[in-house]
């Protein structure tokens, strides 16, 4: 029997700049190996023969996306096991805390020809410099984006009733824990369920839930307490000691679009655009924050002043991606030159080697 595959993001492009949460996803981790190299040396084809290797044998694994590159990945864990491998270059530079014990570096830039590389110096320095630059013009613009989201917040928190939302909230909290408690430790993990990418808006919302019992579909707009509802939510599953995954919007991450509590076979979500979704089980409910917390007709007295605060909204997400594209573009050229200069023969070797390490520590358990 085939093991699972569990799929989400560690970083995000954000208003907010390359946020990174890969800490908090590697921390509980008792082996992992940090590649070392350069783009196009084979760091996300190497994780994921690894990731399929464990999947054969049964074993569930997670896949940290790239948030970068629709077509690859930054890291792959083995939870039963807890070990990971990650990719450690830029922009998510992964130190090591126990160098030999815990973490392990693994240079792949042994497998390259210096001398084809120098070659294109010249041009290397200058796409590094390109990227580089396309990638801070997305942050900027997806910054500006942010400000006119902010704005149509603002027109919903006019006509919010913070007391009906307060309200709700603690029903849910009821609903899902009532008097039950674990008598543990919470473990609490920070991620994203998506990412603005290259190709758009991606997110992980299906995966992350397909074996989850019961799942809640709140539905509202911009401003209508969605993401402070999922903080008390998991702010309660944590001080009644179970497990929550917690996962932040990856346009901006310091708002949440989903709890996860597994222990208690629940996931509540945020259900509206970019992430839309609707209920498709029997066991699939929707919480509607509009209905219950928004003033009556509100979409149609302020229906000019959310579209015209929408417009730029939207115009600035699509800009900011088109940034994303540029930027892949360009690092696929730069990824030619490491390609050419390459001899992957060293990397499947290095390849094995790791399945070797990986081996000895799955035959101890």
């Amino acid at each position: 029997m085939s093991g699972k595959i569990r799929n989400y993001y560690a970083g995000g492009n954000t208003a907010k700049g390359f946020y990174s949460l890969y800490e908090d996803a590697l921390n509980q981790l008792n082996r992992l190996f940090i590649l070392k190299g350069g783009p196009g040396t084979g760091k996300s084809s190497l994780m994921k023969a690894v990731g399929e290797q464990m999947v054969s044998k049964g074993l569930d694994i997670e896949y940290l996306h790239c948030s970068s590159d629709n077509n690859s990945i930054d890291g792959v864990i083995i939870p039963k096991f807890k070990i990971g491998i990650v990719d450690g270059t830029a922009p998510h530079v992964i130190e090591p805390k126990a160098p030999g014990i815990i973490d392990e570096y693994v240079n792949l830039g042994v497998a390259w020809d210096s001398e084809k590389l120098a070659v294109h110096k010249e041009e290397i320095l200058k796409l590094n410099k390109e990227i580089s630059r396309k990638f801070q013009t997305a942050y900027d613009t997806f910054a500006a984006a942010l400000k006119a989201h902010d704005d149509i917040e603002e027109i919903y928190i006019n006509n919010m009733d913070f007391e009906e939302a307060n309200q709700l909230t603690n029903e849910l909290i009821t609903l899902f824990f009532d008097d039950d408690t674990s008598n543990k430790k919470s473990t609490v993990k920070h991620r994203f369920l998506g990412a603005a990418t290259p190709k758009g808006a991606v997110d992980f919302i299906q995966n992350l839930t397909e074996d989850v019992e019961k799942r809640y579909f709140i539905k509202g707009r911009a401003g209508s307490g969605k993401s402070t509802m999922l903080k008390k939510i998991a702010a309660a599953g944590e001080a009644k000691g179970f497990d929550v995954e917690v996962y932040h919007c990856g346009f901006d991450p310091h708002s949440l679009d989903m709890v996860i509590l597994r222990e208690q076979g629940i996931a509540i979500f945020d259900s509206t655009a970019p992430h839309e979704y609707f209920p498709e089980r029997e066991t699939d409910e929707v919480v509607d924050m509009y209905t219950r917390c928004i003033a009556p007709e509100t979409d149609e007295k302020f229906a000019e002043d959310i579209a015209r605060t929408t417009k730029p909204y939207k115009d600035k997400m699509k800009e900011g991606v088109s940034y994303l594209a540029e930027a892949k573009q360009l690092r696929d050229k730069l990824e030619s030159f490491y390609i050419e200069a390459m001899d992957f023969t060293k990397i499947d070797q290095i390849k094995m080697e790791i399945l070797e390490e990986i081996e000895k520590v799955i035959n101890k358990e």
